[in-house]
C-alpha cells in the first residue's frame, strides 16, 4: 500500500486534529481493551502503534496519538474493573494505565424506553462528551453483544423502522440513529445490522460516513487471504469445516441461537463470495460448515480450526489443516482505531453513507461492489488512501 501523506498540503485549520471514540459498550472486553490501546497510543507505546494498519498514513492531519475514548455501557462497574474481569491484559499493563483509564468518562446505557426517547437521551449524552472533548471531531464506535435483529427486507423506511424496532433486543438503532442526527460517523463492528435502507439514507443526507458489519479480526480474517489464494491458484475448494471455541463473555451470548444467527452467516456466506461458487455444489447441499462453541477455560484467547478439502487436477483430493490460537480482542481493538482514523478522514472530505473500500476489515461489508477477495480489498483500501491523498493537494 501507498505510504502514506508526507506530500499532503495541509490547510492551517485541519492541523492538530484528534478523534473521539464513542464506544456503544465500552466495558466488554473488546471496549476495555481500546480504551486502554488509545491511552498507550497516547502515551507513545509503540507496541500498540505499531499493529496498525494506518500507523503511517494521515499523520500530518491526525497524528496516532491524537485520540480520545469515552462512551456507553450497561454495566456499573467501574471500567478498571472491567479490564481486569475480562482478562484479556496483563496485570502490568492494567497497572501502567489504570490512572489514566479510571479518568475515561462511561455514562449509563439507555436501557428502557422508546426508541425516540433512548435517541434523546444519547443525543444529550453526546452534546455532553462533545463538551469534555473540544476540538476532537467524534465516531460511533458500536460494540454491542450480538443480537437477534431485524429483517432488512423489512425494513424499507423510518415508519417500518419503527414499527419493526425493539429497543429493548436491539438497542444498537439508537446509537446509531443518535450518531447520524449528529452527523458522526459510524463504525458497527457488531454482526448486527443496523445499516439498513432508512439509515443509510439518512447518512447520506447528514454527509456521514458509515462503515459495516462484523469485524473480520482471526479465522475469518485467514477465510478470505487462503480463499482467495486458493481462487488464484484455481484450486477447487470442496469443502471447508470451521470450529471455533471461545470463552468470553461473546462466546456465551453466542449460544443463543437467535443471537447467533447472524454471526453464523456472515461467517458462512462470504466464502462463496470470495470463491465465486457455492461450495458444495457437487453435493447439492452446503459442506462449509462453521460452528461456534463456548468454553469457559479459553477466555478472550479463542482457538479456531479449520479443515480444507481441495481438489486438484483429475479432481484428485488434497487437503488443509489450520489451528488458530488467537486473542480475540488484541486483534479486534486496532482494527477499531484504524477504521476510526479512515471515517475521521474521509469525513473531512466528504464522503457520506456506505463506504464498501472498507472491506478488509469487514466479514460482511455493505456498499455499491464491495470487495471480496483479499486482492481486491487491498487494492480498495489504495484507492481510498489516494483519494483522500489527491483532496488536500
Amino acid at each position: 500500500m501507498q505510504q502514506g501523506t508526507k506530500y499532503m498540503t495541509i490547510p492551517e485549520h485541519f492541523e492538530n486534529q484528534s478523534v473521539l471514540l464513542l464506544v456503544a459498550g465500552l466495558k466488554g472486553a473488546i471496549g476495555t481493551t481500546l480504551a486502554t490501546a488509545v491511552s498507550a497510543l497516547r502515551a507513545g507505546d509503540r507496541s500498540v502503534s505499531g499493529g496498525l494498519t494506518t500507523a503511517d498514513k494521515f499523520t500530518d492531519i491526525l497524528p496516532v496519538g491524537a485520540m480520545h475514548v469515552a462512551g456507553w455501557d450497561t454495566r456499573r462497574e467501574n471500567l478498571v474493573d472491567c479490564v481486569r474481569q475480562s482478562r484479556v491484559l496483563p496485570a502490568t499493563v492494567l497497572e501502567t494505565y489504570a490512572t489514566v483509564l479510571a479518568d475515561v468518562p462511561v455514562l449509563n446505557a439507555p436501557e428502557s424506553g422508546t426508541l425516540d426517547s433512548q435517541v434523546e437521551q444519547l443525543e444529550a449524552d453526546i452534546e455532553a462528551l462533545r463538551s469534555q472533548f473540544p476540538g476532537s471531531r467524534p465516531v460511533l464506535v458500536n460494540l454491542l453483544p450480538a443480537a437477534a435483529g431485524l429483517d432488512p427486507d423489512a425494513v424499507t423506511d423510518s415508519a417500518s423502522l419503527y414499527q419493526a424496532h425493539d429497543p429493548e433486543k436491539l438497542p444498537d438503532l439508537a446509537y446509531v440513529l443518535a450518531a447520524i442526527r449528529n452527523r458522526i460517523p459510524v463504525i458497527n463492528f457488531t454482526p448486527n445490522r443496523v445499516e439498513l435502507d432508512p439509515m443509510v439514507a439518512l447518512a447520506e443526507e447528514a454527509g456521514v460516513p458509515i462503515c459495516g458489519y462484523d469485524g473480520k479480526t482471526g479465522q475469518t480474517y485467514f477465510k478470505v487471504v487462503l480463499a482467495s489464494a486458493l481462487k488464484a491458484r484455481q484450486l477447487y475448494v470442496d469443502g471447508w469445516y470451521s470450529m471455533n471455541i471461545l470463552g468470553n463473555e461473546d462466546g456465551a451470548n453466542l449460544m443463543v441461537p437467535e443471537k447467533a444467527s447472524g454471526k453464523l452467516a456472515n461467517k458462512t456466506n462470504l466464502l462463496d463470495d470470495v470463491l465465486g461458487y457455492e461450495v458444495g455444489e457437487r453435493y447439492g447441499k452446503p459442506t462449509h460448515k462453521v460452528h461456534i462453541d463456548y468454553y469457559p477455560p479459553r477466555g478472550d484467547a479463542k482457538e479456531a480450526w479449520d479443515v480444507i478439502d481441495l481438489l486438484g487436477m483429475f479432481n484428485l483430493p488434497m487437503s488443509l489443516r489450520i489451528d488458530l490460537q488467537g486473542r480475540d480482542s488484541i486483534l479486534a481493538a486496532p482494527m477499531v482505531i484504524d477504521l476510526a482514523r479512515w471515517l475521521f478522514m474521509l469525513q473531512m472530505i466528504g464522503r457520506k453513507g456506505l463506504v464498501p473500500e472498507l472491506a478488509f476489515f469487514f466479514k460482511n461489508p455493505l456498499g455499491e461492489n464491495a470487495p471480496r477477495t483479499f486482492q481486491e480489498q487491498l487494492a480498495a483500501l489504495d484507492s481510498l488512501e489516494a483519494e483522500v491523498v489527491s483532496s488536500f493537494q
